[in-house]
């Protein structure tokens, strides 16, 4: 566990995350329940914002929400004077509906639409992140039908493996995401954007995976991308103002990852920002606006979810099974690709450890699993659980698979919590049926 000031247990042995135990938590709203520590998200948003200002100057946290987004995480960030990346005109939505400035909006994906862009473009939106050929032309006209001006960045691939799991390394030379710089179809990107007349061509953007511990990748990254933007700048004559670097900061899910603190990410922005200013130095390019996109180091270890244990299942000499009222509806994570998690029994954070149990979700799949093999004191039908560090693409990914409700967002903080997304009733499972 990475215990921190507002996530510790008592020395009664309970949870407490923001100045509240869990315990308190399921009683007022139930589970299963998200609950986001407000204080610790504040926090790292400063950290991050402050480091890029310091080391950099030049710059500014865009927060990836597709990590967790709803309206209280874009008032949050705002407040702490971040823009937002968002991939869909569902996120781009929630934001503005949040009150969130459009201009402060980088928009992402592989596979934008063209209804996808117009939206986008009338909504005043900052930069639209270019990721395909066709998307080219299919803005341009946008822009040229509607009479507007539309700044983008160009996905590129600079082919640095990152060491993390295959499914989220994103800058493979065989990715969905990007235009490969080693095999010549940045190139061919670069010169079909120079010549569209309704688009300003500012920067390049990259991403090169996530839950990246080393500093490695990303200072190679660096070298790799000022190498393509000074060449981008020279021989295809663009006018280059903007490097978005990405995110891919990682959190701490198991004893197997580092705990980091608050100063373990201002270290890793500090490093990017020194390899960057060398690199404008000696490859004498104009210093670039620097964009850094952080979404789970954010969110991730803010957030935990609580459980009710269910049926408790021995099978002799094989393995226990222990229900919950959760499940891959609410964190499909390890059905996807295996995420590990730590698990605590909520009540019981002081007593030892005497036995294991796979942790089984209530859907009806057998791979509907949150956690194999976990160590855990005996726990009985009734017991609070907490899965820490599910922050991040747990609420993201959430639906009503078996038609059950996804779980209200409880923010914590000083002792006191609200909700910022209510709880699902029966009315909303069948509200889009005919």
């Amino acid at each position: 566990m990475n215990t921190r000031e507002t996530l510790s247990v008592t020395d009664s042995g309970n949870l407490q995350i923001g100045g509240v135990n869990v315990k308190e938590l399921a009683s007022l709203y139930g589970t299963p329940l998200y609950v986001f520590d407000k204080a610790y998200i504040k926090n790292i948003c400063a950290i991050f914002s402050d480091s890029i200002k310091r080391f950099y100057g030049n710059g500014k946290i865009f927060y990836a929400s597709k990590a967790f987004s709803c309206k209280e995480i874009y008032r949050i960030i705002k407040e702490k004077d971040l823009g937002a990346d968002v991939v869909s005109v569902g996120e781009i939505f929630t934001a503005l509906s949040s009150g969130f400035a459009a201009e402060d909006l980088c928009f992402h994906g592989n596979n934008k639409s063209a209804s996808d862009l117009e939206y986008a473009v009338k909504q005043g939106i900052g930069y639209i992140v270019i990721d395909a050929l066709s998307e080219i032309d299919d803005l341009n006209g946008i822009c040229k039908q509607l009479n507007r001006r539309q700044k983008v960045l160009l996905r590129v691939n600079p082919g640095v493996e990152a060491h993390t799991h295959h499914y989220i390394q994103t800058a493979k030379p065989d990715s969905k995401f990007g235009f490969s710089i080693e095999n010549g179809d940045a190139d061919i990107a670069v010169k079909k954007l120079v010549n569209a007349d309704n688009i300003d061509f500012c920067g390049l953007h990259c991403h090169i995976g996530s839950q990246i511990f080393e500093k490695t990748s990303f200072l190679i990254a660096v070298d790799k991308m000022t190498d393509y933007y000074k060449k981008v700048c020279e021989v295809f004559g663009a006018k280059l103002s903007v490097l978005d670097l990405g995110g891919g900061f990682g959190i701490y899910y198991t004893d197997a990852d580092p705990k980091f603190k608050y100063v373990d990410y201002a270290d890793y922005i500090k490093a990017i920002c020194e390899k960057l200013n060398d690199c404008v130095k000696s490859k004498s390019i104009n210093k670039p606006y620097l964009i850094l996109e952080p979404g789970r180091s954010i969110v991730g270890e803010a957030g935990i979810t609580l459980y009710t244990v269910g049926r408790i299942k021995q099978i002799s000499g094989i393995k226990n099974y222990l229900a919950i009222d959760g499940g891959m509806f609410e964190n499909p994570r390890f059905a996807l690709y295996q995420a590990q998690y730590t698990v605590l029994a909520a009540e019981k954070g002081l007593d030892k450890p005497t036995k294991s149990y796979t942790i089984a979700g209530k859907c009806c799949e057998s791979g509907d699993l949150i956690a194999e093999n976990v160590k855990l004191p005996e726990v009985n039908e009734g017991d609070l659980l907490a899965v820490l560090s599910t922050g991040a693409y747990n609420y993201s990914m959430a639906s009503n698979y078996n038609r059950n409700f996804i779980p209200p967002v409880v923010m914590v903080e000083n002792g006191k919590s609200y909700i910022c997304v209510k709880k699902q009733d029966f009315n909303d499972i069948v509200r889009n049926d005919i």
